[in-house]
């Protein structure tokens, strides 16, 4: 196997294979690795740890057929430390060397043989326009758990909708709910669980490509960007009931511009340590923001707002409450509360595609 390329373009395939390798302690230890196969100018790289893989091809000066697995880190590690220009990437034997100008390095490869081989996707598929699809992602993913222990949390619900496909995401504490009106991915009543990891992953490939084909299989997803292909295990179980949650009527709403909003927040946050909450206080025309930490001291700011309801006093923990206004869209988000214990909605002004809700903390 042997071939040519611009060190920008290798690193970048690497990298981006790479994130789907699997570090961790107990797994195949071919799984650390990337498989590289070379067929005339076009390279194809994979990345894989069983439950996500990341495939993608890029054209190269190919000049010798073949393939090889290599160690993922130390591949990506290697070539983007190289200086600029084309890479040289040959495999003679037991012995990959990788060199560029007056750098040279030799590596030992992994088992060809013992890389998993992947199924192919389904044929069925359907198209989503990646500006928008991205968009929900980054909406969405944001509210799904890291905690393995409830696995179903660490996925974002696709579910079939009449005005089109609505996604999902809690981990309890919070929930973000996105729709994509005239997107009729799903047939009808047709819902799956995508975990949250890959489609964080695929958030990095969407501006690759003007669309995303999206093909489900009964166990398994798969997202095509390009020339870049994700596939996924999709996690079974039943994902909580999200719609008893939220609340039927909000007698408090408040409206204010959103970027002060987010500054705001950050600075008062200053003072919000070992989990202190931001305590929004709301009344007429006026939004109080405030952080109190016992033996470390409290921050204050005021803000210009509209507020409609009785006077209330809410708290938030500041990263669950900044998260779900950077996610709304607009110049203007709203904040709807019901009292200072039950869920608060936050939206974009005028904007009822995307609703993030967040539960309150108690304060004396």
């Amino acid at each position: 196997m042997k071939f040519r390329c611009e060190r920008e373009a290798l690193a970048e395939a690497l990298t981006t294979a790479g994130r789907a390798a699997t570090g961790r302690s107990g797994a195949l230890p071919v799984l650390s690795g990337l498989r590289l196969e070379l067929t005339g100018d076009r390279l194809t790289v994979t990345g894989t740890d069983l439950d996500l893989t990341i495939q993608l091809t890029t054209e190269v000066g190919g000049e010798r057929d073949g393939g090889v697995v290599v160690n993922a880190k130390l591949a990506a590690d290697i070539v983007r430390a190289l200086g600029t220009g084309k890479v040289d990437f040959v495999v003679e034997g037991d012995e990959v060397s990788i060199s560029n100008g007056r750098s040279q390095f030799s590596v030992r490869p992994l088992s060809f043989d013992d890389y998993p081989k992947l199924a192919a996707p389904t044929t069925s598929s359907v198209t989503l326009p990646s500006a928008e699809f991205g968009d929900a992602l980054r909406q969405v993913t944001r509210a799904a758990s890291n905690d393995e222990a409830r696995q179903i949390l660490t996925g974002v619900l696709m579910a079939a909708e009449a005005e089109g496909l609505r996604m999902v995401a809690t981990d309890s504490y919070r929930l973000a709910v996105r729709d994509l009106t005239g997107q009729q991915v799903l047939s009808a009543d047709e819902k799956v669980i995508v975990p949250g990891r890959a489609l964080t992953e695929l958030q990095r490939l969407v501006g690759a490509g003007p669309e995303v084909t999206m093909r489900l299989g009964d166990r398994d997803a798969t997202f095509e960007v390009g020339t870049t292909r994700l596939t996924t295990r999709l996690i079974e179980g039943e994902f909580p009931n999200y719609r008893q949650l939220i609340p039927a009527s909000h007698p408090n709403v408040l409206t204010v511009d959103r970027e002060p909003l987010l500054e705001a927040v950050r600075r008062v946050k200053i003072l919000a340590r070992d989990s202190t909450p931001v305590r929004l206080h709301m009344s007429a025309d006026m939004l109080r923001l405030q952080a109190i930490t016992q033996d470390v001291g409290n921050a204050t700011e005021e803000l210009d707002a509209q507020y409609s309801g009785s006077e209330l006093t809410v708290a938030f923990n500041p990263d669950y409450l900044m998260a779900g206004i950077e996610a709304c869209s607009g110049e203007q988000v709203t904040l709807s509360t019901v009292d200072a214990l039950k869920p608060a909605v936050v939206r974009g002004a005028g904007n009822d595609e995307y609703l993030y809700l967040l539960m309150p903390v108690r304060v004396p």
